[in-house]
């Protein structure tokens, strides 16, 4: 491989005055050429700085074309891109940036501490001005070379920092395009967080690959999206359930039609069936995928056709990539029996950053262990269950949160829900809920329903009603918070039946 980012040089040569992005909150526009141009401008100035081949380059920065320019940069030269989510604490940044032993810093209207100034090469981007001279020295690279670090929040302990090779990244971008059947003519919305692999990744780099475009938005406003879909006639677009339900309380919602968009998808999270529900009512196509930031994140195709036939289901397995469910003995199993995801492809990471116990753990020879709960049907459609650590025992019983969920969202005065498992001193683990409400309604009422749909154990035994549930940086319900919260409250309260 040659020292440039082939496929960029190449798409601009291709297709040199295409849109590549918009900014949407400015309306600035670049092409092609001119996104390869300014990612050999970053390469030159890092180059300058003393960075080579193998140095950690990291971003603070909200959504902007600054995550491309470093990201192209760092590809020409060999260095690794390393995004940082903007919502950390000091502290929290202080460990990645110490732990990825970066050489720089890059900031974008975004407020730095002092500490990390004084600790590190910084600059800030809106200082940088480049000439029209773009020499950057030759460096030979491999496909199996990492190219990003992207940080995961997971739900216990330290970050890990997910390693994704150039394959690891051209491969999704590839297994996207050829089983979504993207084409240069179509325009995505972004405004997931692209610190995050599913902004990145999930859409944006595959439609660069293809020659499509790009809209880019700072952060996520339920109006505001609703607006730019429209202004800038995009053909799809990928949320969180948080951000849909958002959106669909809008009251601009019911009087737009979205002629443009043909595939709403959801990610991050099993969605809620009510949001499903509103897009067949309208007569949009909505679909959920399935991704984590070790894989792709794109790893399922579901047909437009089956989309509503097949409700809550993530599809089939992508063209590059395969996937089998399978239990604690490491065996196969069959047709709706729930088990562990496990996925194999030239799209999986290649590590985690220094530290290999946890790669280890993770991996089965060529196998990722997802640690996600899935099964799948009689045809072959594969369901995302939910986290095997979220998985609730309760008196040698096991429990899916996510059907439990989608249960106590078919009572109307329910907007929000979350179920998950608190020690208990005599079943092991209680089953119970947070929920947001939009009317009244009594526990006894959402408990009568879930004892019609669920058995007796599944039925959570404590509704915590709350004014709004909080969510991760990334729009995520934040379950690691709600459990510090309320992991306690059986063992204080000494509640022990489980009928």
């Amino acid at each position: 491989m040659s020292n440039e980012c082939l496929w960029l040089k190449k798409r601009s040569q291709l297709t040199p005055e295409h849109i590549a992005v918009i900014d949407a909150n400015s309306g600035e526009r670049w092409t092609y050429k001119q996104l390869y141009r300014r990612s050999l401008s970053y390469s030159k100035l890092l180059q300058a700085k003393g960075i080579k081949k193998g140095d950690r380059v990291a971003l603070l920065s909200q959504n902007d074309i600054c995550y491309l320019d470093l990201l192209f940069a760092c590809a020409n030269i060999g260095a690794i891109f390393v995004p940082l989510n903007i919502r950390l604490s000091v502290n929290e940044l202080s460990y990645i940036l110490s732990d990825s032993s970066v050489s720089c810093l890059f900031f974008n209207k975004i407020e730095v501490d002092e500490q990390i100034l004084k600790n590190y090469q910084c600059f800030n981007i809106e200082d940088i001005t480049f000439t029209d001279t773009f020499s950057v020295m030759k460096t030979e690279l491999s496909k199996n070379d990492p190219l990003a670090i992207i940080y995961t929040g997971g739900t216990t302990g330290k970050p890990k920092g997910v390693v994704l090779s150039f394959q690891s990244i051209e491969t999704n971008a590839l297994n996207t395009i050829i089983s979504w059947d993207l084409s240069s003519k179509d325009v995505t919305l972004t405004c997931i967080p692209l610190f995050h692999t599913g902004g990145l990744n999930a859409l944006t780099l595959p439609h660069l690959y293809i020659g499509g475009t790009v809209v880019i938005m700072e952060q996520f406003d339920a109006e505001s999206i609703i607006h730019v879909l429209n202004q800038y006639s995009c053909t799809n677009i990928l949320m969180v359930p948080t951000m849909y339900y958002s959106m669909i309380q809008q009251p601009s919602f019911e009087t737009n039609e979205f002629k443009s968009v043909h595939t709403f998808l959801s990610g991050g999270a099993p969605c809620p069936l009510t949001i499903y529900e509103t897009f067949k009512k309208k007569g949009l196509l909505f679909k959920q995928g399935y991704g984590l930031t070790e894989a792709g994140p794109n790893n399922f195709f579901i047909e437009p056709q089956d989309v509503y036939k097949k409700i809550g289901s993530v599809g089939k397995p992508m063209f590059y990539n395969d996937v089998k469910i399978m239990n604690e003995k490491e065996q196969e199993l069959g047709a709706n029996e729930v088990g562990e995801l496990w996925i194999r492809g030239n799209h999986l990471f290649l590590q985690y950053w220094n530290n290999e116990f946890e790669t280890n753990k993770a991996k089965n020879g060529e196998w990722l262990k997802t640690g996600d709960l899935a099964k799948k049907d009689e045809e072959g459609y594969y369901y995302i269950v939910g986290r095997k650590k979220e998985m609730i025992i309760t008196g040698g019983e096991n429990v899916y949160p996510t059907e439990v969920e989608q249960s106590i969202l078919k009572v109307d005065a329910v907007k929000e829900v979350v179920v998950f498992g608190i020690p208990h001193p005599k079943w092991g683990e209680a089953v119970v809920a947070c929920v947001t409400l939009r009317d009244h309604v009594t526990d006894c009422k959402i408990t009568s329903l879930c004892k019609r749909l669920l058995a007796s154990y599944k039925v959570p035994k404590q509704f915590f009603i709350l004014d709004t549930i909080p969510v991760t940086p990334v729009g995520k319900i934040d379950k690691k918070a709600l459990y510090n919260k309320y992991s306690e409250y059986y063992i204080k309260e000494d509640i022990t039946t489980n009928s």
